[in-house]
């Protein structure tokens, strides 16, 4: 059993690094990749750890890019796009310098996030964020906001703080800089790697628009759909799992643990139903140009 999605305190989840790898090790994984937002910082840390407990730790990140398109080009209203990249590491290379530029407009948007928040009159500082993301400046994102704005009793819970505050269109957004999904895959290919859409149904569309979408990026290099991910039910995961067979991708899996963010998952196993075969590792491991 395998689980290639997780976070930890470098982007937006509750465990420091070096936990996930002890997560994995708990649950029976024999391998755990580390897939942080737009970030590479906690890898070193993560497989220290692995390495002591015999699990094997996959090089990761979770680019953010734009929303998804339609067959005739338009965006979608809702709905967000983000790829999952694995085995490109720390260092120089081409995905690795655009995550620096990624992470530096991220940081922008925090403190103009911040000064929107105080602004609105909700009691939320920028310390505030980081102090929810225990102290890692570098690490703030928005669910740290949530936490806070229900902390300062300015939402009931974090989904409320996104209903009510920090989602798209809401009074507190701030948009940050991403990429075009196509350019991820391109990118994580040059910096050899290989590109896995994210929880698919996250995207705003329609079933017969995915389709689309879907075929357009398995052209433009993508290598893999999260069908078997830890939210979703059986009819989705085979669906999606088609939808990967009929376009040459591969069908991967995993959590999406994010600690206390999302306490309903469990790293390795989801919300209990999860298991993802170890010969998937493999299999991407030779989609790697």
């Amino acid at each position: 059993m395998i689980d290639l999605h997780t976070h930890s305190t470098v982007s937006d989840g509750s465990d420091p690094p070096e936990r996930i790898a002890e997560l994995a090790a708990q649950a029976g994984c024999s391998a755990v990749a580390l897939t942080d937002h737009d970030s590479l910082a906690g890898l070193d840390a993560a497989r220290h750890t692995a390495g002591a407990l015999g699990v094997t730790l996959v090089p990761g990140c979770e680019v953010s890019c734009r929303r998804a398109t339609r067959p005739d080009g338009t965006a979608t209203g809702v709905g967000s796009v983000h790829v999952l990249v694995y085995f490109v590491d720390q260092g120089d290379g081409p995905l690795q310098r655009e995550l620096v530029r990624l992470r530096g407009d991220r940081a922008r948007r925090n403190e103009e996030l911040a000064e929107v928040l105080v602004r609105l009159g909700t009691g939320v500082t920028y310390e505030d964020a980081v102090a929810e993301a225990g102290g890692r400046e570098e690490g703030v994102g928005r669910p740290h906001f949530a936490r806070a704005l229900v902390r300062a009793g300015a939402a009931t819970d974090i989904d409320d703080a996104f209903d009510r505050w920090l989602g798209a269109d809401r009074p507190a957004y701030v948009p940050k800089a991403r990429l075009d999904p196509a350019d991820v895959a391109g990118l994580a290919h040059d910096s050899g790697g290989v590109a896995v859409l994210a929880h698919p149904m996250s995207t705003g569309l329609e079933r017969f628009e995915l389709e689309g979408f879907v075929a357009r990026m398995a052209d433009a290099g993508l290598d893999g759909i999260e069908a078997v991910y830890g939210s979703y039910g059986p009819d989705e995961r085979g669906w999606l799992r088609r939808l990967a067979a009929r376009h040459g991708l591969l069908s991967t899996g995993g959590s999406d643990y994010h600690g206390t963010f999302k306490p309903d998952l469990r790293v390795g196993t989801g919300r209990g139903d999860l298991n993802v075969p170890d010969d998937l590792l493999v299999m991407l491991e030779e989609r790697r140009g």
